[in-house]
């Protein structure tokens, strides 16, 4: 079986759900590939793999989306921040500090962008790196902060995440499939 995923979606949903599929078949060979959005579809189109794992804004007529999981937006904030104590944070609060985020071709930027400019708050990335574990890293660094999904946060991490659903909408994680195509059955 072959699943393609997002770093999210590989690191934060798969580990468990990989465990108890192993255990109930031992003898099918699970193979994961870290794959961006855009290149996971292409992927199911060519049936290079069984089905995608992942969140899905925009969903193309040709592909099938069973949303599972439910993640709230966050804004990260190092330790020590001006905003980390800020009962009530705003768009506009936001503005004045150089926002981070993954590079521009995925969704998340896409979704930070859209809602700034309908808000019509100016914004400044200062940072435009991939992986939600960097960015942290970044932001814990002080280089910046950052709109992210709450999957992402652990305990431990040196951050201060505050909901920010009032302004961004939820991301959901699923099933991603090519309308059409049924998953045969696992055997053991």
């Amino acid at each position: 079986m072959v699943i393609a995923a997002g770093e999210s979606t590989i690191i934060y949903i798969l580990p468990e759900l990989v465990a108890r599929f192993r255990e109930r078949y031992p003898n099918i060979h699970v193979r994961l590939k870290n794959v961006t959005g855009k290149d996971g579809l292409d992927q199911i189109r060519e049936d290079k793999v069984d089905f995608a794992i992942g969140s899905m804004l925009d969903i193309p007529v040709d592909i099938g989306y069973t949303p599972l999981w439910s993640f709230d937006p966050a804004l990260i904030l190092p330790l020590g921040h001006p905003l980390a104590e800020k009962k009530e944070i705003r768009l506009s609060d936001i503005a004045p500090f150089g926002l981070i985020l993954p590079p521009r071709r995925l969704t998340t930027w896409r979704m930070v962008d859209q809602v700034f400019q309908q808000a019509r708050v100016p914004y400044e990335v200062v940072l435009e790196v991939g992986g939600w574990e960097v960015i942290k890293r970044y932001v814990e660094s002080g280089f910046g902060i950052s709109i992210v999904t709450s999957i992402c946060l652990r305990e431990g991490d040196r951050l201060v995440a505050r909901n920010m659903s009032t302004y961004f909408p939820k991301r959901t994680y699923g099933v991603v499939t090519r309308r059409g195509r049924h998953l045969p059955p696992p055997k053991n």
